[in-house]
């Protein structure tokens, strides 16, 4: 158990705390009696564990702890806490929301990755997996628009950073397609006639 390692579990654990929070500020908020302590620890809650997720990999890249373990916790932790922040922000009560195209957007890109990957690998017998820069541009744009919108900032609109969050998404989503037929093209090359 490395500190990399460790640090992707307080991430993971970082969630439900999140979740928790959200929900109730949610509710107090649907009362007509908002309750900002809650709202606050959320973005706390949540901030901690995106801030985690660079920190890991630096930690993980610097002392050279990369593990099979990270491997497969890193991915699951991140996802965790997307997926979770833009359902609580998507319907929960909170007074500014995602509309719902945004988290149809994410999950039928991810969704679609995972089948492909599952594909790529079926049919090649192995996926080769690179970060993108795209990638990786998507998820910051995408933490900025959860952030955006858990502070509740109007200005600008909630709209333009979901929107730049969105587009990315909808970029990355071609970028990880051009990529998958490009290693279904090169496994194809190189099977004898």
């Amino acid at each position: 158990m490395t500190l990399a390692n460790k640090i992707t579990l307080v991430r993971l654990g970082l969630i439900p705390v999140f979740v928790t929070l959200a929900i109730y500020y949610g509710e107090s908020v649907l009362e007509k009696d908002p309750e900002p302590l809650l709202r606050y620890g959320a973005i706390a809650a949540f901030l901690l564990a995106a801030a985690s997720d660079g920190l890991d990999g630096y930690v993980a890249r610097r002392y050279n702890q990369r593990t099979e373990l990270g491997a497969v916790l890193d991915p699951i932790a991140d996802k965790g806490l997307l997926v979770s922040a833009l359902l609580v922000l998507t319907f929960g009560h909170w007074e500014v929301r995602f509309p719902v195209w945004f988290l149809i957007l994410v999950l039928a890109r991810d969704f679609s990755i995972v089948l492909g990957c599952m594909l790529i690998h079926f049919i090649n017998g192995r996926l080769e997996v690179r970060p993108s820069w795209l990638g990786k541009t998507t998820t910051v744009f995408q933490m900025a628009a959860i952030t955006w919108v858990a502070l509740q900032l109007t200005v600008p609109s909630p709209q333009v950073p979901i929107v730049l969050a969105g587009v990315f998404t909808g970029l990355s989503w071609v970028g990880y397609l051009i990529d998958g037929i490009r290693q279904l093209q090169t496994a194809g090359s190189k099977k004898p006639d």
